[in-house]
């Protein structure tokens, strides 16, 4: 059977939630273990800390986790928004945990991580959408390793401009924040957001971090078509973003929205070429790329 926790789907059946879906060959991977998959979870769970891997369902779990790594899901594991293709509970969330920051910086340390990516759950019942949560653990991981780069993976903040500042001033040095598909889809997947509010907010970021990095994520499968991603590409690189990713939409469970097409690795090439054709620094396009994914090897050509 698939086993989307570990990354890997098996040879012969497609996600038991898509059984009118024929699952294609690139999309069948092997399942590889190094030893430090254990390590990971353990240490996640001394320390309390929650990952989007998990919380997510990412299909790259088993593969980032036995490579030693993982993305941080600050301030809980419940979503204030509810979106049609995250797996994230949704509901009233907890209130945020004052040493959070110190908690991730010593995972951090003992992961021996070089470049660290810390994202959230949507907080739209905090007065600063969170923005504070994510500067402090910056300023907690800087404080223990300056040497160690880091990535947030921001919400839109409702649009709320102060909140943003506060994210820059701790000085990550690459924002993150996901359109995540393309404009004619938005009311179908993420009804509670807003195409040209992220925009802004992208566009917001690189004006006002002196040297940060803007980042940027789309999914495919979803019923988006070709000139519908390149015009987001276009979109992304006038807003000043460095990298986007793309990847598949592979449904979570059965709750979330189906799989509307398997997109051909071909495809995934051309989107690349689009985006190199746009002016974009970094497109990361394939079927298992997802935002944070293999961050370290998109921010090292940036963080020379």
């Amino acid at each position: 059977m698939t086993d989307f926790s570990s990354g890997h789907c098996s040879e012969n059946n497609p996600p038991s939630h898509d059984k009118n879906r024929r699952f294609p060959q690139w999309l069948k991977r092997p399942v590889a273990f190094s030893g430090k998959q254990s390590k990971v979870e353990s240490l996640l769970q001394q320390c309390s800390l929650n990952t989007v891997c998990s919380e997510a369902k990412c299909p790259n779990r088993g593969e980032c986790f036995n490579q030693g790594t993982a993305t941080f899901l600050i301030m809980g594991n419940v979503c204030t928004r509810n979106c049609a293709f995250c797996a994230v509970a949704h509901g009233k969330p907890s209130k945020p945990l004052s040493d959070e920051g110190r908690r991730i910086a010593h995972a951090v340390a003992e992961l021996q991580l070089k470049h660290v990516v810390i994202t959230s759950v949507t907080r739209d019942d905090l007065h600063d959408g969170g923005a504070s949560c994510f500067a402090d653990v910056v300023n907690e991981i800087s404080k223990r390793d300056p040497a160690v780069s880091v990535e947030v993976l921001i919400p839109d903040f409702s649009g709320n401009e102060s909140a943003l500042e506060i994210v820059v001033s701790s000085r990550p040095q690459i924002i993150n924040h996901n359109v995540e598909t393309v404009p004619r889809l938005y009311s179908r997947v993420r009804p509670d957001s807003d195409y040209d509010r992220s925009l802004h907010l992208l566009c917001s970021a690189k004006k006002a971090g002196e040297g940060v990095a803007t980042k940027s994520g789309i999914m495919v499968g979803l019923g988006e078509r070709e000139e519908e991603v390149r015009e987001v590409m276009t979109d992304l690189h006038a807003a000043g973003c460095s990298i986007v990713t793309i990847g598949q939409y592979l449904r979570p469970s059965r709750f979330q929205l189906r799989v509307e097409e398997f997109v051909s690795p071909q495809q995934f090439r051309r989107y690349e070429e689009i985006g190199r054709e746009v002016g974009l620094a970094q497109v990361f396009s394939d079927p298992y790329v997802r935002s944070s994914y293999r961050a370290a090897e998109g921010a090292a050509g940036l963080l020379k």
